[in-house]
């Protein structure tokens, strides 16, 4: 579907009751509706909300200035948790790439695969600090998931699989302590209610009062956590 020069990609499911407009990451425009939904009534309802769309995206367009074109040079910042890491290129170490005396130090001898490592470092490590406030914060959640992995995800921070596996993106690893217990609480959040209900919200909220400044942070930053 195409309006004014945007596509918008229509995904029918019948994991919906309701139709709800999507701005990813990436600028795109997903439609997520009921499988029992016709496409011409799906297609009245999207054109019903145009100027919606297109407030979204003119948002979309001044949060994305904020992005950060990272190379790989010595003085380029990194982020891990929060926090900035100036990047050492230097001539040999035991690990291609690793963090130490307050910089990402990465062995010369593997700068031409340097994003490869730098995922890798995120993957490992993202497991690692998840798993590590999974378990402090599963306390007060009686659901559970099946497991926990960290991966590349297309457009999301996290999600839940039909059999009720959470995934986070390795991206998660950049972001602060408290953004990543936000992203885990959500998810889990999400095992007793799979739609962003009011009862959602609600429960998010009594599991983590003041969510919405860590929700806030990841929207407004968000852009910033790339490689």
């Amino acid at each position: 579907m195409n309006i004014e020069g945007v596509e918008i990609e229509i995904i029918k499911t019948n994991r919906r009751k309701t139709t709800s407009i999507f701005i990813e990451r990436d600028g795109s425009v997903r439609v997520l509706a009921p499988a029992s939904v016709a496409d011409d009534k799906i297609e009245e309802a999207v054109r019903s909300k145009q100027y919606l769309i297109f407030e979204k995206l003119a948002k979309w367009k001044e949060l994305n200035k904020g992005k950060v074109e990272r190379r790989f040079v010595n003085g380029q910042s990194f982020l891990y948790l929060g926090s900035n890491y100036p990047l050492s290129i230097v001539e040999e170490q035991d690990v291609p790439l690793k963090i130490s005396r307050g910089y990402f130090m990465l062995d010369k001898r593997y700068l031409a695969k340097a994003e490869n490592f730098f995922k890798a470092f995120y993957k490992e490590k993202g497991a690692e600090k998840i798993l590590e406030r999974y378990r402090l914060i599963s306390e007060g959640f009686q659901q559970r998931p099946s497991s926990i992995r960290v991966m590349e995800l297309r457009n999301r921070w996290a999600s839940r699989t039909t059999k009720n596996a959470l995934l986070f993106h390795w991206k998660c690893a950049m972001a602060p302590v408290s953004v990543i217990d936000y992203i885990i609480t959500h998810e889990m959040v999400h095992l007793k209610f799979p739609n962003h209900s009011p009862q959602f919200w609600d429960d998010l909220d009594k599991k983590m009062p003041g969510y919405r400044e860590q929700a806030d942070w990841l929207k407004n930053n968000g852009v910033r956590l790339s490689i």
